[in-house]
């Protein structure tokens, strides 16, 4: 649904702008803002292993923002929840209707000021070296907008940028995706494809860019915001970009097809990515607000759980996995991606099963349906969240021979390391449930201390006349807040036929039996 302009031209375009999401974080343990001058060489060194986006003031005579959303605290922030809802409050917001609303040029503070032809420099913007071996800086940061001319659909991802030159950089198309399909037809067709990158966007537009949502994907950031979505026509060709970005480089990827060598680049699993051959992309314009805040994003490195990228990732895992889930299971109740195996190479859900197999069945639909290697299934009682909890699930209530599933000749991702250049692999599933005929035996229930709840009763016989009772149930029927008083008369009780049932518990022999 698309509004005119002239019913929102008091419309506030400051509340979606990265720039007002980091001074929101200001004065919290989210955000380190640096105000002396820092070399763009030293900007890598700093957001390396940063658990806190990192506010340069001053980079290289630049304002410069990175790590952003290298935590789940800094999303849930985003999205106004607590941290372990972040993936399902996406989910809702997906069912949100959403209106595009078309800003003129003069209305756009991403048009305040505008850079074309000649003018163009993209070696002017703030970029720096990430990791050693890159082949050369990378705008890492960057959303594409392109238009599908099969659908006239707008869509949306993220890729990065390799600067060439003034007015060239290298684009990674070797990965699959809606980007690279549409390219390709275009370069078979030999026409070259417009594509608009916006550098400096709130959270939310992050999110809606590692998603697949069949339609236009402008409509998925309104509906991800939960607000309408003020969007402007670039300038040097027909693509609607978000007006209130900070940046937005605009130009096109010519009709040659992959033809330059582009990389090596620290890639999001933690490992290099080596040389390819990669189309380029001439930039035709440089639009930004006067204020412009550039950003940067955090990629590879040992430490995946402080990277924008895994934690991108591992909520996009989770959405799918959440959204599989409920095809197939009734209750499923937690979700989480470990953000240290980059967001996509493990999941973990726990749920209440109501029939014997639908663990397993949830392993299946999960391995098939979603791009992760390793899946584990629990029973409600962990915290999928802790690892100590998984470690001791995984330890205890796993058995190899019987709860290992295994399917080869999958797809995996291909920046997959341990493929060794393979086309396909394989996945796994641990079913770390409780078989349901064997879950409420006693000895595998999870002790815990004793909370001292029952009925009250005059002495210990009418407790047991009552039924057989567990010891902390003797000491609460009397109202013990000793307990050794109860052993003594338990033991005299012994010569009267006080016995133990196979539970432990004490009973009188022929006593009324426990509701």
């Amino acid at each position: 649904m698309t509004s005119s302009a002239m019913t929102i031209h008091d419309r506030d375009l400051d509340t979606f702008r990265l720039r007002t999401f980091l001074e929101g974080l200001a004065g919290t343990d989210e955000l380190e803002i640096v105000n002396e001058r820092v070399e763009l060489a030293d900007i890598a060194t700093r957001l390396a292993g940063s658990a806190k986006a990192i506010w340069f003031k001053n980079a290289g005579g630049d304002e410069l923002v990175g790590n952003v959303v290298g935590g789940r605290e800094r999303l849930a922030r985003a999205f106004g929840v607590p941290t372990r809802d972040v993936a399902l409050e996406v989910e809702r917001r997906l069912g949100l209707k959403p209106e595009i609303v078309e800003l003129s040029s003069a209305q756009a503070p991403v048009h305040e000021m505008i850079q074309s032809g000649a003018d163009v420099d993209v070696t002017t913007l703030p970029v720096h070296l990430q990791h050693g071996m890159d082949g050369a800086p990378f705008i890492s940061a960057s959303i594409d907008f392109t238009i599908d001319p099969a659908t006239g659909h707008t869509n949306v991802g993220l890729r990065r940028l390799m600067l060439r030159g003034k007015r060239e950089t290298g684009v990674d198309l070797n990965a699959p995706s809606d980007l690279r399909a549409i390219y390709l037809a275009a370069s078979a067709r030999g026409e070259k494809l417009a594509v608009s990158f916006v550098v400096g966007c709130h959270p939310i537009d992050a999110v809606a860019a590692t998603m697949k949502v069949p339609g236009d994907e402008l409509s998925l950031i309104s509906s991800l915001r939960a607000a309408p979505l003020p969007v402007v026509k670039c300038v040097t060709n027909d693509i609607r970009v978000p007006a209130d970005a900070e940046m937005v480089i605009e130009g096109y990827l010519d009709a040659r097809g992959f033809s330059e060598k582009e990389g090596p680049f620290g890639e999001y699993l933690g490992y290099y990515g080596g040389v390819k051959l990669n189309p380029v992309f001439h930039v035709t314009a440089i639009t930004r607000r006067r204020d412009a805040v550039f950003q940067t994003a955090t990629i590879s490195g040992s430490r995946m759980d402080l990277t924008d990228t895994s934690n991108l990732e591992a909520l996009r895992s989770e959405l799918m996995v959440w959204q599989t889930l409920r095809t197939v299971i009734r209750e499923p109740v937690a979700v989480y991606a470990p953000v240290a195996a980059g967001g996509s190479m493990s999941v973990r859900f726990s749920l209440r099963q109501r029939f014997p197999g639908e663990a397993r069945s949830a392993l299946y639909a999960v391995i098939g349906a979603c791009g992760i290697k390793n899946v584990f299934a629990v029973d409600p009682d962990i915290d999928i969240f802790s690892d100590r909890q998984m470690e001791w699930a995984f330890g205890t209530r796993f058995q190899p021979d019987r709860d290992l599933i295994v399917g080869s000749g999958m797809r995996l991702s291909p920046l997959d390391p341990s493929l060794h250049g393979a086309a396909t692999g394989s996945k796994a599933g641990y079913d770390l449930t409780w078989p349901m005929q064997h879950a409420q035996r006693w000895e595998l229930k999870t002790p815990a201390p004793p909370t001292y709840e029952g009925k009250r009763f005059e002495t210990i016989v009418a407790a047991l006349r009552d039924g057989p009772k567990r010891f902390e149930e003797l000491m609460a029927a009397v109202g013990s807040r000793d307990g050794r008083e109860i052993v003594r008369e338990l033991e005299s009780l012994r010569a009267d036929g006080v016995e133990r049932d196979d539970m432990g518990r004490y009973l009188i022999p022929g006593a009324a039996a426990r509701s």
